[in-house]
C-alpha cells in the first residue's frame, strides 16, 4: 500500500485503481473468494450490467465474498511491473492469484489479450495446463464464449448462457469440492459449462475439424423465469465518470426479430421479459441507491416490450425528474410518447441497408416508409440529431445498395425540410461498419469481404454522401478482420493469441493500441493466415463451435441462410413461430 500511494499520482486517473466507491458492499474474506475481472479499463467495466448480475448471484450463496478488478491503463501497467505489485482486486487489495476463483467477462473478440496481460501481472501462467492447485481456477463468460475455443488454452472453465442460477450452483460446488480436478470434473456435468481439458479437437490434414472426442453436446444455460431472476438492488457508483454513467434495467432478454446478421438475437433466445410492477421496483432502488439522473431500459430491441408505454408512465409517475434512455429502438417501433421521457436532442436509428432488396436478405423487416415516418415522427418532437447506422459487405450486396444509404439520407434531409418552425439545421451521422460473420447466425458460414473490396465500397459512400450537414465514419478494416478471425477461430488460435500479446498487442479494441501487421505476423508464425478464418464455410464442415447448443437448430439457420440467397423474408416470432427449435425446451410467448 506504501507503494501504491507513491506510484498512483504518476498514472491517468488514479481514482480508477483505489476501490471505495459508493454503494460498493465493505468485503470480508470468505471460504471462497471470487474476483470478477473484467479485460478492459475501469469506467468500461463499471457500466456493464453482466458483472453485476455475477456478482449479486454468487454473494447469493453463504460464505462466499465477491471482488472486482479492471485491466490497467498501460501506464498503471507498467508501473505495477516496475515495482513488482502483483495486479490486485479493489475491495480486498488481493494479488488475483490469491483467489480461488477469478472470472472474465468475454464482452468483445478484441478483449482476448488483454485477459493474458492481467493473467500476466497477476503473476499467474497464462495456460491452463501450467497451473496447479496454488493457482485460481480461471472461468470466463460473456457472449464470445459462444465459441470458447481460441481461448481453450488459458480458462479453465467456460459458463456459456445466462449466469443468474449457474455461477450460484458453481460456487456451491467448489465450496463442497476439495481439489480442482475434482470441480471441474463435477461441473462438466452442469447445463452451461464447459471445460476445455475435458475435450479434445481432431483435425483433418488441411487443417479443418474433423471432429470432438471427449465431453461434448454442451447445453447453454438458461433462465426460465427472468422477472423472478436475481437482479442487483443498487450499483456502485465509479469513482471517475463511466461510460455509461447511469442506472441500468434489463426490461427484457431476447430478441422477437430473427435479423439474419445479429448473434445476439439468437444467443439470447427465447425472449423473457419482466413485469412493469418488478421494473419499476428495480428503476426506483437503484436510482435512489446510486443518485442516477439516468435510467436506460436495456434489451436488444426495447420498443418490442408489450408494455412499454405503461412501464414509461410508472417510472415517471415514481421518478418525475429522471432522464430515460431507450438505446436499443426500432425505427418501426419508434413512438412519439416514448421520445417525451428522454430529453435528447439525437436519435439513432439502424436500417443496417440501403435498399428494401438487401433488408429483404438480412430478414431486417422494416420498410422504407417505416425508416420516413420515424424520421419525420423524432423531427415533431425536436430531434435535430439523426443517427444512422449500416453495414457494408453484407451477402449479396452491389453498389447499389451502398448508393441506397446515400438516398436514405436525402430523403430523410427532404423530410426535416418540410418541417416547420425549425430551430437549428439538421445534422446526420451515417456510421457504416465491415459485416463480420459470427457463430450461431444463418449468415455463421459467409466470407468476410477483403481490404480491397472496403476501399472500394468507401469510395462508392464518400462519394454519395458527400451533403452537407452530413458525415460519415466507418471502423478499420484491420480491426473488423481480426474480430472475424477471433470470433470463428479453432483451438489453434491460442497460440496466436498468445503470440500477439508476447509482440506487444493488449487493448486491440482501442484504435490507438491496435496493431494489425502484429497479428498478421502471429497468424504467419503459427502457419495460420487470416483467410483460414474470413474464407467462406463450407456448410457441410465442422464449425469450432458445433459442439454447444444454444438450442436453435442448425437446419433453421442453414434455411434462413438459403433463404436470404432468395431474397425472402421470414419475419420475427411476434408474427408467429418460425420453428427455430427453441419451444423443445421453452414455451414461447409472443404476446
Amino acid at each position: 500500500m506504501k507503494t501504491l500511494k507513491e506510484i498512483l499520482p504518476l498514472v491517468e486517473k488514479p481514482s480508477r485503481y483505489t476501490g471505495g466507491e459508493w454503494g460498493e458492499p465493505e468485503l470480508v474474506a470468505s471460504k471462497f473468494n471470487y474476483c470478477i475481472c473484467f479485460p478492459d479499463v475501469y469506467e468500461v467495466g463499471m457500466s456493464n450490467l453482466g458483472i453485476k448480475i455475477v456478482a449479486e448471484s454468487i454473494r447469493s450463496v453463504p460464505d462466499t465474498c465477491v471482488d472486482r478488478c479492471f485491466a490497467p491503463w498501460p501506464d498503471f501497467g507498467t508501473q505495477l511491473k516496475e515495482n513488482q505489485i502483483p495486479l490486485y482486486s479493489l475491495g480486498l487489495k488481493w494479488g488475483l492469484n490469491k483467489f480461488d476463483m477469478i472470472g472474465f467477462s468475454l464482452q468483445y473478440e478484441m478483449s482476448y489479450t488483454a485477459v493474458l496481460y492481467m493473467l500476466d501481472l497477476a503473476n499467474i501462467p497464462l495456460k491452463s495446463c501450467d497451473r496447479g492447485e496454488e493457482y485460481p481456477i480461471v472461468q470466463a463468460g460473456g457472449p464470445c464464449v459462444c465459441n470458447p475455443e481460441p481461448m481453450a488454452d488459458f480458462i479453465d472453465i467456460f459458463t456459456i448462457g445466462d449466469g443468474e442460477e449457474l455461477m450460484a450452483e458453481l460456487a456451491k460446488l467448489k465450496l463442497a469440492c476439495s481439489s480442482k480436478a475434482e470441480f471441474l470434473q463435477r461441473a462438466s456435468e452442469l447445463d452451461g459449462v464447459y471445460v476445455p481439458a475435458l475435450m479434445q479437437v481432431e483435425y483433418t490434414e488441411d487443417g479443418k475439424i474433423a471432429g470432438f472426442r471427449g465431453k461434448t453436446n454442451v447445453k447453454k444455460a438458461l433462465v426460465k423465469n427472468l422477472d423472478g431472476a436475481i437482479f442487483p438492488k443498487n450499483f456502485a457508483v465509479a469513482n471517475t465518470e463511466a461510460v455509461f454513467d447511469r442506472g441500468i434495467i434489463e426490461v427484457m432478454r431476447g430478441c422477437y426479430r430473427g435479423c439474419r446478421f445479429c448473434q445476439a438475437g439468437f444467443l439470447y433466445r427465447p425472449v423473457r421479459r419482466r413485469s412493469v410492477d418488478t421494473l419499476t421496483k428495480q428503476a426506483c432502488s437503484i436510482v435512489r441507491h446510486g443518485g442516477f439522473s439516468e435510467l436506460s431500459l436495456n434489451s436488444l430491441s426495447t420498443g418490442d416490450y408489450c408494455h412499454l408505454s405503461e412501464l414509461l408512465d410508472n417510472i415517471n409517475a415514481n421518478l418525475p425528474d429522471i432522464k430515460m434512455s431507450l438505446p436499443s429502438l426500432r425505427v418501426d417501433s419508434f413512438e412519439s410518447n416514448y421520445a417525451k421521457f428522454a430529453r435528447q436532442s439525437s436519435i439513432t436509428f439502424a436500417p443496417e441497408a440501403g435498399t428494401q432488396r438487401l433488408r429483404d436478405v438480412i430478414n431486417k423487416d422494416i420498410t422504407e416508409e417505416e425508416i420516413m415516418r420515424g424520421a419525420e415522427n423524432a423531427f415533431k418532437l425536436g430531434y435535430t440529431n439523426i443517427k444512422l447506422y449500416f453495414m457494408m459487405g453484407l451477402p449479396t450486396e452491389t453498389d447499389e445498395d451502398l448508393k441506397g444509404i446515400a438516398n436514405i439520407v436525402r430523403k430523410i434531409k427532404g423530410i426535416y425540410g418540410r418541417i416547420p418552425s425549425k430551430a437549428r439545421a439538421l445534422k446526420v451521422s451515417v456510421s457504416v461498419s465491415t459485416f463480420i460473420p459470427k457463430p450461431f447466425t444463418p449468415f455463421q458460414y459467409e466470407r468476410q469481404i477483403s481490404e480491397e473490396e472496403v476501399l472500394h465500397k468507401l469510395e462508392v459512400l464518400k462519394s454519395e454522401l458527400f451533403m452537407k450537414g452530413v458525415t460519415c465514419s466507418w471502423n478499420d478494416f484491420g480491426l473488423s478482420q481480426i474480430e472475424a478471425v477471433l470470433a470463428r477461430g479453432d483451438r489453434r488460435l491460442g497460440a496466436v493469441i498468445q503470440k500477439a500479446y508476447e509482440s506487444g498487442c493488449v487493448f486491440d479494441g482501442w484504435q490507438q493500441y491496435f496493431k494489425h501487421d502484429l497479428w498478421i505476423k502471429a497468424l504467419e508464425d503459427c502457419n495460420l493466415s487470416a483467410l483460414d478464418y474470413t474464407r467462406e464455410f463450407s456448410e457441410d464442415e465442422i464449425l469450432p463451435w458445433d459442439f454447444i447448443d444454444i438450442f436453435v437448430d442448425k437446419k433453421f439457420l442453414l434455411n434462413e441462410r438459403h433463404k436470404a440467397y432468395d431474397f425472402k423474408v421470414t419475419g420475427g416470432c411476434l408474427s408467429g413461430c418460425k420453428g427455430c427449435g427453441m419451444q423443445k425446451v421453452y414455451k414461447c410467448d409472443v404476446k
